[in-house]
C-alpha cells in the first residue's frame, strides 16, 4: 500500500534549462523534453512533448543550438504526452525517429496501447485518464529501431537501456561520464497523479506515472536497475531534473521500497500486468471499478455546461 513519498530538498533541484553539461531541458505543461548534445556539437531531441506543442519545442531548440537541426529524436516511449509534436517536428527537420522494437506497434499505427487505470487513485491526473488517448500514432516513414548493442546512433558516451513497466518498450538514456540518467516516465520527481502536485511541481520522488503503467513488476525491475547506475542527475519525464547524492539516495530508497511507496493499493494491473508483444495489445485484465468516477464525470459535465452558458451569456450581452 503506497505511504507518504520522499520529499526532496530543495538543493536537490536542477533548474531547466541547464540540466548538465551537453544536456539542457523543459517544460511543456506537465511533460519534459529533453535535448542532448555530441562532442562534435550535433545534437538529438529526447521525445516530443504534447500536441500542438511542436512550435513551442522547435523555438526553445532553436534558441539553444542556433537554428541548426538535430541528428534525430529519440523516445523513451511512445504515450501521447511524449509524441504530441513528434510526426510534425520530424517532418520540418527531415530526421529519423528511434525507439525500442517493442514500442514499433504504437508508432506504426498498429496497435493503441492498455487502457489507462483510474482506479489507481491519488487525484484528479489519474481519475481522468480514461479520457487520454491510446494512440497509435504513426511515424512508420521515419521510425526506426535503435540498435540491440544499446548504443543511441550519433551521440558517443550515451547508452538507452530498456526499462519497461510503464510500457513494455520503455527505455532510459545514461551517460556513464558523470552518471547523467534521462529516465522518461520509469519514475518522476512530482506526483504525476495529482492536478496540484503537477502545477506546483512538488518535489518528491515517485514511481511511474500509475494510471498508464501496466505492469507494475516491470516497473519495480526497472526502477531497481537504475538504482544501480547509482547516478548523479535524474532527469525524468515529469517533474523538475535533480542532482547530487539527495537524488541518488532517493532513487536507491525508492527502489528499496517500491511496493510500500509507489505500487497502488488497488487498480487494474496491480496484480495482473497487461500482455504485449511485438504487435502490440494483446490482453489486458478486466478494469478495476472506481467509485469516485461518477463524481468526477459529474464534475466534469457540470464545468461544461457552466462554460456553454456563460458562453452564451457573455454573447447576449454583447
Amino acid at each position: 500500500m503506497m505511504q507518504d513519498m520522499l520529499v526532496l530538498p530543495e538543493r536537490a533541484t536542477q533548474e531547466f534549462n541547464h540540466v548538465a553539461p551537453g544536456v539542457v531541458g523543459t517544460r511543456i505543461v506537465m511533460v519534459n523534453v529533453y535535448a542532448i548534445t555530441a562532442p562534435d556539437g550535433s545534437w538529438m531531441l529526447v521525445d516530443a512533448g504534447l500536441p500542438f506543442s511542436a512550435g513551442r519545442i522547435e523555438r526553445w531548440c532553436a534558441e539553444n543550438f542556433d537554428y541548426t537541426r538535430p541528428r534525430a529524436i529519440v523516445l523513451t516511449h511512445g504515450h501521447f504526452d511524449h509524441v504530441g509534436a513528434l510526426r510534425t517536428l520530424a517532418g520540418r527537420w527531415n530526421v529519423p525517429i528511434y525507439a525500442h522494437p517493442l514500442e514499433m506497434p504504437y508508432l506504426t499505427g498498429r496497435s493503441p496501447y492498455p487502457p489507462p487505470d483510474p482506479a489507481v487513485g491519488g487525484g484528479a491526473m489519474a481519475l481522468m485518464s480514461c479520457m487520454y488517448p491510446r494512440g497509435p500514432v504513426d511515424v512508420s516513414d521515419r521510425v526506426q529501431e535503435l540498435p540491440e548493442d544499446g548504443s543511441i546512433p550519433g551521440m558517443p558516451g550515451w547508452r538507452w537501456i530498456h526499462t519497461p513497466g510503464h510500457t513494455a518498450g520503455h527505455i532510459s538514456l545514461f551517460r556513464d561520464e558523470d552518471r547523467v540518467l534521462i529516465a522518461g516516465d520509469a519514475f518522476v520527481t512530482t506526483k504525476q497523479e495529482s492536478v496540484i502536485a503537477v502545477a506546483t511541481q512538488r518535489r518528491e520522488l515517485h514511481g511511474p506515472p500509475a494510471y498508464y503503467t501496466s505492469d507494475w513488476e516491470a516497473a519495480k525491475l526497472s526502477v531497481q536497475r537504475l538504482a544501480g547506475l547509482f547516478p548523479n542527475v535524474l532527469a525524468t519525464g515529469h517533474g523538475q531534473p535533480l542532482v547530487g547524492p539527495e537524488a541518488g539516495a532517493a532513487l536507491q530508497y525508492l527502489a528499496d521500497q517500491f511496493d510500500a511507496v509507489a505500487r497502488p493499493a488497488q487498480g487494474r494491473y496491480v496484480h495482473e500486468q497487461a500482455i504485449t508483444d511485438e504487435r502490440g495489445l494483446v490482453r489486458v485484465p478486466p478494469a478495476v471499478p472506481n467509485p469516485a468516477t461518477p463524481y468526477v464525470l459529474g464534475v466534469l459535465a457540470a464545468a461544461c455546461i457552466w462554460y456553454g452558458l456563460s458562453t452564451r451569456q457573455r454573447r447576449r450581452a454583447y
